[in-house]
């Protein structure tokens, strides 16, 4: 029984592998190269550790930009070493040699599927553990301390538990006028309103303010409760006012599912950037298989126009690959798409062009 793999198969994933991580070496040390020109200023007027920048910020930054442009770099590198092997007629020797075309792509897929494995390891729990000390570092000393201008607050705090507040200032962690509504069987059966609520980080407790409580009976009948400050327990902590987008990139997949959910059974409906984060952390490893199936597609052929040819027919596909990925991304922030459909959209179509071609190539 002949192995899995052979010799000709480690060679092409040992061309593949070695140009892929070429290429982002190359793309990383001209990005961090740009990026630390664009900033340079922001660090000096903030005064910016040199340790900081270096350990914190770029160190980090690093898997992030690759794992964000995986997908690209992954076809370009098809596209380079495959056109560099049919032009030197590798293909057709091996082709000639009784390896049939379908055969051919087994060492392929093996790279991209280990490539894809990485990217995904990379997105679900390595890249949201660097984002911590990134993350923090940029809103530290490049964009800031949070800002939340969110207003007319609605939240869902547990079954039938309402919460409202009029707006919440994240340096103070006061939330104003502030009311609190307990609901069964589609009935009010107490309201709490107050002027304010702070929370108290010695109690670890929010502590009401100014506040009067509207109690009813079965019978309809009201009893009202006045009182200055009282302090009391919600299942709802400060720093959920101060959650950004970017800080669900600090979340890891079992994390990230918990706070969609945790979301839901608040009453959050705006959930579609978590979500659309979500799913393209695994949608995006699936990439790699389309475009190394389309880069070998399109590489495999000697082409009279040479590498340039192949090289620019590939980017002319990759591009628009990303290009639509980004606009049914935005019909899904705007609410009219599914954000599972937005993200698997273009890896579905683009799987169909990947199985032309591929068809195509091996006639």
């Amino acid at each position: 029984m002949k192995p899995f793999l052979q010799k000709i198969d480690y060679y092409i994933i040992r061309k593949f592998l070695g140009t892929f991580f070429l290429a982002i070496t190359l793309i990383l040390s001209i990005s961090i190269v740009f990026d630390v020109s664009e900033h340079v200023d922001d660090f000096i007027d903030s005064n910016a550790p040199l340790k900081a920048i270096v350990f914190d910020f770029y160190l980090n930054w690093i898997p992030y930009f690759a794992n964000l442009f995986i997908g690209l770099f992954t076809f370009i590198s098809v596209i380079f070493f495959t056109s560099k092997m049919a032009s030197n007629s590798e293909i057709i020797g091996i082709l000639a040699g009784g390896i049939t075309y379908k055969r051919l792509m087994r060492p392929y897929l093996v790279a991209a599927f280990l490539i894809g494995c990485m990217s995904w390891i990379l997105g679900n729990f390595v890249i949201p553990h660097s984002n911590i000390k990134m993350l923090d570092f940029k809103n530290e000393y490049i964009k800031g301390k949070y800002q939340n201008t969110e207003m007319n607050i609605h939240k869902q705090i547990d079954p039938g538990v309402y919460m409202y507040m009029s707006r919440y200032n994240v340096n103070t962690d006061i939330g104003h006028r502030f009311t609190l509504e307990r609901i069964e069987n589609n009935k009010l059966i107490s309201k709490l309103t107050s002027q304010y609520i702070r929370w108290d980080k010695e109690k670890d407790k929010w502590t009401i303010h100014d506040y009067y409580i509207r109690d009813i009976d079965k019978n309809g009948n009201e009893t009202l409760t006045f009182g200055k400050k009282i302090d009391t327990t919600l299942t709802i902590l400060p720093k959920e006012f101060k959650t950004r987008v970017n800080e669900a990139e600090k979340m890891n997949l079992f994390e990230l599912d918990d706070y969609i959910e945790s979301q839901k059974l608040r009453g959050v409906s705006n959930l579609e950037e978590y979500l659309i984060m979500k799913h393209e952390r695994n949608s995006g490893p699936f990439s790699t298989f389309i475009l190394t199936i389309i880069g070998v597609a399109l590489a495999s052929r000697k082409s009279r126009g040479g590498i340039g040819i192949n090289i620019t027919l590939g980017l002319i596909l990759s591009f628009s690959y990303i290009m639509f990925m980004q606009i049914t991304k935005v019909f899904a922030v705007s609410g009219s798409t599914d954000p599972f459909i937005a993200v698997w959209i273009p890896n579905v179509v683009y799987s169909i062009i990947a199985l032309l071609l591929y068809k195509r190539a091996s006639k």
